[in-house]
Formats: structure tokens, C-alpha cells, sequence
């Protein structure tokens, strides 16, 4: 970045230093900081040059980086670009506000005042360049280092130096603010609704109308619980303005489902909306031990070999790190999976015991059963449709915004996509809580009229696995 005289005049914006982290997790970063200026080190170019090799995610977004990087240099004049590029050219960009700032780009030599260990290292360069661009800014810009990068934050703010986590890509504040999908009520549901509620029969449906409580936060298949004997168990159908149509359900307390019976009502829930042939998306998030892979199995298995909807069941995980190539395993697509299948295959150990009588039957229903179910690689993902399909994603929370993207557009006619995680353990870097895949499809897709979405929170499992939860 060509530093300006201290004769110019600085507006009070910001200037922002992007970190290489950044780029990689989000490449339409540079376009999300509204009217703030963007500087990019060379540090930060070297590292996106030596990425870019290769067919992973994070090669794909160095290589996405490039093109929007080219793109704005091609319609300015090498003098033109020592004054900063005008962002606004990409302000087309899906989910991105136009920007008004600029884009300026490290050209002098920067080196850090105080010696460190590695002081050559990409990390320190960067570093220098922050110190000097707020070093020549003094009190008249603020100067803020952006990265993923927690330990080169720790490094910044030793040095004195602003650093904060790129928040661009956040669904939600918290994720105490995360939708639950479910909302429970006391046995005086019915005496504060009493005069507003009407119920009548549609076909094999029960619906009812009421309004709805204030600030109540319903979405078109939110499930409702009210106390009692028995429960009352309802999804919400429609939302006319102050009031809800309400469709009550089957409690699968009672009933079971390819073998499995709910142990709760969060599961019944679960259910409910993984059976619901209106429904084209469900997600189920919860810590371990909740039942989403029986439940989701369970219901595929049912649907695909009792009631005929889908033609077989694909189950399909992030592998860990996410986009490595698999390549390197011996066997089939199938056979390199396994050893991230390890919760499939143990599911399918409890639904073919439960299932048979004696272990002729048990053979048999394995046989029958790995038959319908296709073990699938994200790798391979990209270009395909899958027809009259039972999609489940597991360990959703491992995947980014973009490749949840990719594997729901995937869905053709009569397909239906089933996504299970637990949001407390991401094992990929970069991703949080309140930026992970499974929060961002969970957050947009809850006002459609065919998802679903419950958050489990009781652990099924054993006693013991329930108490280790809550107690280790």
C-alpha cells in the first residue's frame, strides 16, 4: 500500500488488514467491509500463490481470491493502484452489501522494531506491515488486523497492535439465539386459548387455528408440546398473520418406526418431520448420544423399503480435514469411506438386531439393508443430481456455508436431505459456532414451508453416557 503524505487529509474510516485466513475461509471477504478500506500484505499474495495448487476447498477459494483480485486490477493503471482500487466493481456479490471503500495493497519493505524469533516468517511480515501502516496513520485512522489466526491475534495485541476475528460469515450473535425448533406448554395451553382455538378435519389431518402467543418466534413446522395426559404434539402448518394453523402428530412413544420407538418427545418431533413427505429438508442438531443417526436411518429405511418413496439411502460425511482428497486409501469410494463411518455402522448393528428374530433373519435384513444404504464422498459431490433420494449429511457442523451449498443443490425431484450435527465439536479450522454450515442452513432455511428442524437435547444413549455428559 503506497502510504499517503501526512499532508492528506484521512476520512474516519477504517483500515482493515486481511489476514491470509480470511481469504482462504471466505473469499468474497474483500467485499464485506462496507465503506472501510482493505489492505492486502505481500505476505498475504504469497501465501494465496502457494495454495492455490489442487482440488480442496481451501485451493478453490485461494484460486477465487486471484480471479477477484485480477479482476479489479485489469481496469486500472499501475499509478491508479498506488492510490487504492475502487472496490465496487464486485459489489454484486451474493449476501455483500456495495462496498465504497478501497483496495490497497503493500508496495515498501516493512520490518518489525522489535526483533522476534522467525522475525522472516509470513506471520511477522504481516505483523510489520500492520506497524507501520498504523504508524504512519497515527490518531487519524484506526488500523485493524482481521484474521482467523488466533495465535497471530495473540502476536498482534503483544506488539500493541488492533487484531480482531473476521465475523463477516456469522449467522447469528450467539448461539443461544440459535432456532430450537420446538416450544413447550403447561396444561393451561388450552384454558388461555380456549375461546380463540377452532379445529376441524382435513382428510387423515387435524388442524387447529389459534393465535399466537406474543413474541412468539413460530415457523411453518415448529413443533409444540402441551403437558398433559396424554401430550398434545403439533406442528405449525401455516401462519396467518396473528394466528396459527396448528397439525397435530403421531407420538412415536407409542409407535415405532422400522424397529426404533422414541424414548422422548424431542425424538417423537424428530420423527414426525423425518417422515413428513411434505417436508424436503429436516436438520437435527445435538450433542452425541441423542439418537440423530438411528433416527434419521431408521426413518430412511422405512421410507425406502416399506412405504417405496426413495429409491436407497446416501450417507455422506465431512472427513477430517475437510476436502482432503481420499485418494490415497485402497478400495472402492465406499470402502475408503469406512473408516469415517464408524456411527453408520453401529446404527445399522442396532436396526438389524432389533429387526430379526434369529440371525438367519439378522443376515438377511443386513444384506437387504446395505443394499439400499450408498456410502457417498463430498469430494465426488460437485455436478451430480441424485433422484427420489434419502440424503443424510453427517457431522454437518464440519462443513462451510459453501460446500452445505453445493451438497443441497444436488437434490433432485422427489429427493430429500436430512442434515445431523452437533454444533459443540467442529473439528475444522476456522469454523465456529455461529459461522459452521449446519447453523447457516438452519438459520435460512427455517421460514420454508418444507424444512424442519428440532434441537435435541436429551441424551439417549445409556445412563452412563447421559451422565458422562452432563457430569465430565
Amino acid at each position: 500500500m503506497a502510504i499517503p503524505n501526512q499532508s492528506m487529509q484521512f476520512s474516519k474510516n477504517k483500515t482493515f488488514v486481511l489476514d491470509t485466513s480470511v481469504l482462504l475461509h471466505d473469499p468474497t471477504a474483500l467485499f464485506r467491509f462496507k465503506e472501510h478500506d482493505i489492505h492486502l500484505p505481500m505476505a498475504v499474495l504469497e501465501e494465496l500463490d502457494a495454495t492455490k495448487i489442487g482440488t480442496s476447498e481451501i485451493a478453490r477459494n485461494a484460486r477465487q481470491v486471484s480471479r477477484f483480485i485480477d479482476q479489479m486490477l485489469e481496469q486500472h493503471h499501475t499509478n491508479d493502484i498506488t492510490e487504492g482500487v475502487p472496490l465496487q466493481q464486485a459489489g454484486d456479490m451474493p449476501n455483500c452489501e456495495t462496498p465504497v471503500g478501497r483496495l490497497w495493497f503493500q508496495v515498501e519493505q516493512a520490518r518489525l522494531n522489535t526483533p522476534l524469533p522467525g522475525n522472516h516468517s509470513p506471520d511477522h511480515s504481516i505483523l510489520a506491515d500492520v506497524a507501520a501502516l498504523q504508524k504512519q496513520a497515527q490518531d487519524t485512522r484506526q488500523v485493524i488486523l482481521v484474521t482467523k489466526d488466533i495465535n497471530l491475534r495473540i502476536k498482534a495485541r503483544i506488539l500493541g497492535l488492533t487484531a480482531q476475528d473476521y465475523l463477516g460469515d456469522q449467522v447469528v450473535d450467539d448461539t443461544s439465539l440459535l432456532h430450537t425448533g420446538i416450544e413447550y406448554f403447561g396444561a393451561d395451553f388450552w384454558e388461555q386459548h380456549g375461546q380463540d382455538i377452532r379445529s376441524w378435519q382435513d382428510g387423515s389431518d387435524t388442524l387447529y387455528r389459534i393465535k399466537m402467543p406474543e413474541r412468539a418466534r413460530w415457523n411453518p413446522n415448529h413443533c409444540l408440546l402441551v403437558k398433559g395426559e396424554p401430550d398434545f404434539m403439533a406442528l405449525v402448518h401455516a401462519i396467518e398473520g396473528q394466528h396459527a394453523i396448528l397439525r397435530a402428530v403421531r407420538d412415536f412413544r407409542q409407535h415405532k418406526v422400522w424397529g426404533i420407538e422414541a424414548r422422548n418427545a424431542e425424538q417423537s418431533f424428530a420423527l414426525n418431520l423425518l417422515l413428513d413427505d411434505r417436508l424436503d429438508f429436516v436438520s437435527l442438531v445435538g450433542p452425541a448420544g441423542t439418537g440423530k443417526t438411528l433416527l434419521a436411518l431408521s426413518a430412511g429405511l422405512s421410507q425406502s423399503l416399506e412405504l417405496k418413496r426413495f429409491r436407497e439411502i446416501i450417507m455422506t460425511r465431512a472427513t477430517v480435514p475437510v476436502g482432503d482428497d481420499i485418494g490415497f486409501l485402497p478400495g472402492t469410494e465406499e470402502e475408503k469411506m469406512v473408516p469415517w463411518m464408524g456411527a453408520l455402522m453401529d446404527n445399522l448393528e442396532v436396526l438389524t438386531r432389533d429387526y430379526g428374530h434369529n440371525s438367519w433373519e439378522q443376515s438377511a435384513t443386513a444384506d437387504l439393508i446395505n443394499h439400499r444404504i450408498k456410502i457417498r464422498s463430498l469430494n465426488f459431490m460437485r455436478g451430480r443430481t441424485f433422484l427420489e433420494r434419502f440424503l443424510i449429511i453427517d457431522e454437518a457442523q464440519n462443513l462451510t456455508p459453501k460446500q452445505m451449498r453445493t451438497l443441497i443443490t444436488r437434490a433432485g425431484p422427489g429427493t430429500k436431505i436430512v442434515c445431523l450435527g452437533n454444533i459443540a465439536q467442529i473439528d475444522t479450522p476456522y469454523l465456529t459456532e455461529t459461522s459452521c454450515g449446519l447453523t447457516y442452513v438452519v438459520e435460512r432455511m427455517q421460514n420454508w414451508a418444507h424444512s424442519g428442524h428440532i434441537v435435541l437435547s436429551r441424551g439417549e444413549r445409556s445412563r452412563l453416557a447421559d451422565y458422562a455428559t452432563q457430569h465430565l
